[in-house]
């Protein structure tokens, strides 16, 4: 398995995950030109992909999607909910029906040699979604927007090889900042987006032997800076309640516009 971003951040979103046969994306939320790029960097074309996972019905996460849905033609994986929304979304053209696939959190779905649990996150979507992925005894998973986790999160993250999770922005910077008051609250919210602190206490929880990698992804333009968010991560890992040093694991900021580092599991 491989694993990579091709952009993260407020202003859209798309993960790699895939093996030597099954090539996944997770959330179109830029131009399919951009997309395209990405892949083209780890040797692949838009006809390889074998479908889209989609986690929520926001715009920085599917505003690619109509375009990948009529070039590519590829199934459309989400909760009955998010496809509900999808349909209303006049902006992303033409979608063809039989495209899309409703699936269920912690019902296990397959794509070619993958096997796929989706899981329930706390976002102010209609149906939000993480997945983790799985290849033998090879598993990832992806978990972003979500304004808090609870021992039902935890779990589905556990005994990962590798995982991206959401570090979307530090409270001090957000509180400071120019955002209007409702929108400062709904992030902070239960149903906003997990703060830097936040993320690092969840990693906490899931940290075992086997962890290879982590990457920090969804950073606010705003209200976060990479640095920012990868010393409090590492802080919250050395300082907290687990027996790990930050330095024992290789730890990745997801870039904004362009792809990643990629992490092969094989």
């Amino acid at each position: 398995m491989r694993l990579t971003s091709i952009a993260s951040g407020s202003s859209g979103n798309c993960v790699y995950i895939g093996s030597r046969s099954t090539h996944l994306l997770i959330d179109t939320g830029i131009a399919y030109k951009r997309i395209e790029s990405g892949l083209q960097e780890i040797g692949l074309k838009g006809e390889d992909i074998s479908g889209v996972l989609i986690t929520h019905e926001h715009s920085d996460h599917i505003c690619g999607l109509g375009v990948i849905a009529r070039k590519l033609g590829v199934p459309l994986y989400a909760s009955s909910g998010t496809i509900r929304q999808i349909r209303q979304n006049k902006g992303l053209g033409r979608i063809e029906e039989e495209l899309y696939r409703p699936i269920e959190a912690d019902t296990v779905f397959e794509v070619g040699d993958l096997r796929i649990l989706p899981f329930s996150n706390s976002h102010d979507a209609a149906q939000p979604l993480g997945y983790r992925v799985e290849q033998g005894a090879r598993s990832v998973a992806v978990c972003t927007d979500l304004g808090n986790y609870s021992q039902y999160t935890i779990e589905h993250l556990l005994h990962l090889d590798a995982v991206f999770l959401e570090c979307n922005h530090d409270v001090r910077m957000l509180q400071a900042g120019p955002y209007p008051y409702p929108l400062k609250r709904r992030i902070l919210s239960d149903y906003g987006h997990l703060s830097n602190e936040a993320c690092g206490r969840l990693l906490c929880e899931i940290l075992h032997d086997g962890m290879k990698h982590i990457f920090l992804g969804h950073l606010s333009k705003e209200n976060n800076l990479p640095e920012l968010a990868y010393e409090a991560v590492r802080l919250e890992i050395t300082m907290g309640d687990n027996p790990y040093d930050a330095g024992e694991f290789p730890i990745t900021v997801a870039k904004r516009d362009s792809l990643s580092q990629v992490v092969y599991l094989d």
